[in-house]
């Protein structure tokens, strides 16, 4: 039996990664080893370990990393903490794999401390694009440069990861991941959930996602301001806000979040019932991955605002805002209201097959030299 150890650092990386983990934990020829770190354990963001364990998970190794500042000083301090916590994890659980996803710092420690290791890495989500978000996008690749067999979402980003390099027969699409590689599921009604949230049952719903760009932390508190304001302004309608992440420029930001008590306000949501208030809300704002892979599915329009998504693909309708502006954003989620509906309509197809391509990879592909000794393609 090969034991599978996974990653998970946030609440965004744990839904994506959900089918995942459910498919290994229910296979007879692999054995999960999950690794809990990061922004889970962050009590004022949510403490979001509660929510794998009820899910049923066991946590085969529980992290430590939290510094509670917010520049970019302790976020490389963070990382250094990540390569010695990783070391230790795989150095106790002792894996045949390790399965990394995105593009965050917890990831790429577990990649280079798995790869001094000899153990092998399995990325996810790999060869995406985010040009507007300075870290994410060298971090992502070089998770690329460490793993050893990639699984991608589109065809686009599996033809980045083959430009870098990366030989063809360890590139596969497995499509987008999280609800869509999910067997259908019961969202919570809407009256039910509206009820539950305490939100008014006669109003619209105006869902704010909002993260720090790592690049802009200075900005972020302003940043979110003109868009509260902007959301504010919008007549007859309810909104809703959830947290940004851990990143540098998060807490000034929930700062700001506090000084509007009219805008209904959660630390973070369990994956479905997020879901749930994404299908039930009129329109999505702010500047998260959200907006361009989950509210396509439910063809909810995004008013995306500035550079942090910059270079993803388009699925859905969506509303460019390059500005923090409070105007122009407000004048955008009018738009995304109650106007005509924009670029295209084009949205991933649900399928579990994604995850079963990961699950067959797993037991049959061996972990030898051609496996583990890389070489560029050119």
């Amino acid at each position: 039996m090969r034991k599978v150890a996974v990653i998970t650092g946030t609440r965004a990386d744990y839904g994506i990664v959900y089918p995942v983990l459910k498919a290994i934990d229910e296979c007879s020829e692999l054995e999960l080893r999950l690794i809990v770190t990061g922004m889970h354990y962050i009590e004022d963001l949510g403490y979001t370990v509660e929510q794998i364990l009820k899910d049923g998970f066991r946590i085969s190794f529980e992290g430590w990393v939290h510094i509670a500042a917010d520049i970019g000083e302790d976020m490389a301090n963070e990382f250094g903490m990540y390569v010695s916590e990783m070391a230790q994890a795989l150095y106790n659980l002792k894996p045949d794999w390790l399965i990394v996803l995105g593009d965050r710092g917890e990831m790429l420690a577990g990649a280079i401390v798995a790869t001094h290791m000899g153990i092998p890495v399995i990325h996810l989500q790999g060869g995406d694009v985010t040009t507007g978000a300075c870290i994410d996008e060298p971090i992502r690749h070089s998770i690329t440069r460490f793993a050893h067999l990639h699984f991608p979402s589109t065809e686009q980003s599996a033809n980045r990861l083959v430009k870098m390099g990366e030989e063809l027969w360890r590139v596969q699409v497995v499509g987008p991941l999280g609800i869509y590689a999910m067997p259908e599921v019961e969202f919570t009604p809407e009256i039910e959930l509206r009820r539950d949230l305490g939100i008014a049952n006669d109003k619209p719903i105006v869902l704010v996602v909002q993260h720090p760009v790592t690049t802009q932390i200075d900005q972020a508190p302003e940043q979110m301001r003109a868009t509260l304001e902007a959301v504010s302004s919008v007549q007859s309608v309810q909104s809703v806000i959830i947290y940004p992440n851990s990143d540098a420029g998060g807490r000034e930001m929930i700062k700001v979040i506090e000084k509007y008590p009219q805008i209904r306000s959660f630390k973070s949501l369990p994956y479905l019932t997020f879901l749930s208030l994404l299908k039930a809300s009129s329109v999505l704002v702010g500047n998260s991955s959200v907006a361009l892979l989950e509210a396509p599915l439910f063809g909810i329009p995004v008013v995306n605002i500035g550079d942090r998504e910059k270079g993803r693909e388009i699925f859905g309708v969506v509303y460019n805002v390059f500005e923090f502006k409070s105007p122009i954003i407000a004048a955008a989620i009018g738009l995304a209201l109650f106007g005509k509906k924009l670029n295209g309509t084009k949205v991933p197809k649900r399928s579990t097959s994604g995850v079963t391509k990961i699950i067959k990879a797993l037991i049959e592909t061996p972990i030898d030299a051609r496996l583990l000794q890389k070489r560029l393609s050119y």
